[in-house]
């Protein structure tokens, strides 16, 4: 079988990613000793993607589906990135939080902000979703979206993981980068439906995934026009693109039923139902954090990244599930694991 893929010719992938340099540039190829997804144990699960990919793009194929309808929809933490010990935008919003708490003295009394301030990791850990949520309103309100974007952009450059050193936009998955790469090559059109900050990860999700900020779906405050011409954001959550709100984003924002989804938690679990009940052939992914050496192990139990429904429907579906000590040679981008 002869796939079509995202290969640089005599060495299966490098670390660049997605400059537009001349040098490095990814090009189409096809033939024996192109592996357009090299950072991928060869196994059931990379054969199911080539299978799949293979299936829906051969225009003899009983499966084929038509290049407009091509839609792939993929999760951001936990299946594109790192979200442990807790989600990256939290921790931007908690540092937020201390750099404003001397315009604010409530806050050293006032839950969750005391919990911010006096890095109680516990308390932390346990936060809700709606606590979380209530701050990033605080925090973020008032701002002009390219403003924030700008803000997101600058802490980023500067923060580093507690356990890896380095900088949260060199900790996403090297497979996954492939997987999407692999996807554009063959047709399709990739998108971000995250539960994050829609324009958090719009300041990070071209110059990483090389996903343009048109191309990302996710949580999102309401914005007011004003007669200055301001867009400002407003203390008002206008959507929580979680469980069922992804694919009610999906059918606002994109308009079609994706036919390829990849996930790693219960919040996705509604984004894969949907692909699942549709007219034609789909596949969905998840990811399973079990690589405590590499990275972190999670599942049932973990406050970030809970993964109990959607593992159980998984397997019982027979949609495949990604074991990251298994199926992923590499975990990082950065080359160093």
């Amino acid at each position: 079988m002869l796939t079509l893929g995202t290969c640089w010719p005599g060495t299966g992938a490098p670390d660049d990613r997605f400059s537009g340099a001349e040098t490095g540039e990814r090009v189409i190829t096809a033939g024996v000793g192109c592996d357009p997804l090299p950072s991928w144990n060869d196994g059931p699960t990379k054969q199911a993607i080539m299978d799949f990919v293979a299936r829906v793009t051969a225009e003899d194929s009983p499966d084929f589906v038509p290049v407009e309808e091509r839609i792939a929809t993929f999760d951001n933490d936990g299946t594109l990135w790192v979200e442990q010990p807790l989600y990256v935008q939290g921790i931007f919003v908690f540092d937020q939080v201390r750099a404003l708490a001397p315009e604010h003295p409530e806050w050293q009394e006032r839950q969750p902000y005391k919990a911010v301030l006096e890095n109680d990791t516990a308390a932390l850990a346990s936060l809700s979703e709606e606590q979380i949520a209530d701050m990033v309103l605080t925090v973020h309100a008032g701002t002009e979206q390219e403003e924030f974007i700008g803000a997101a952009r600058e802490w980023l450059a500067e923060a580093r993981h507690p356990r890896y050193n380095t900088s949260y936009t060199r900790l996403v998955y090297r497979p996954m980068l492939e997987l999407m790469d692999y996807l554009r090559s063959n047709g399709f059109r990739v998108f971000i439906v995250s539960g994050g900050g829609v324009d958090f990860v719009r300041a990070f999700s071209e110059e990483t995934y090389g996903v343009p900020r048109e191309n990302v779906v996710g949580s999102s405050l309401e914005y007011e026009y004003g007669a200055d011409g301001r867009l400002t954001r407003l203390a008002k959550l206008s959507k929580y693109d979680d469980a069922g709100g992804k694919p009610e984003s999906i059918a606002l924002h994109i308009g079609r039923r994706p036919i390829f989804v990849a996930g790693n938690s219960d919040g996705d679990l509604a984004m894969m139902r949907y692909a699942a009940t549709g007219s034609r052939p789909y596949l969905n992914l998840l990811v399973h954090h079990e690589d405590a050496r590499r990275e972190y192990a999670y599942d049932r139990e973990s406050h970030v990244g809970r993964l109990r429904e959607a593992l159980d429907e998984a397997r019982a579906l027979g949609w495949p599930v990604i074991s990251m000590s298994q199926d992923w040679k590499r975990i990082f981008d950065d080359g160093t694991i």
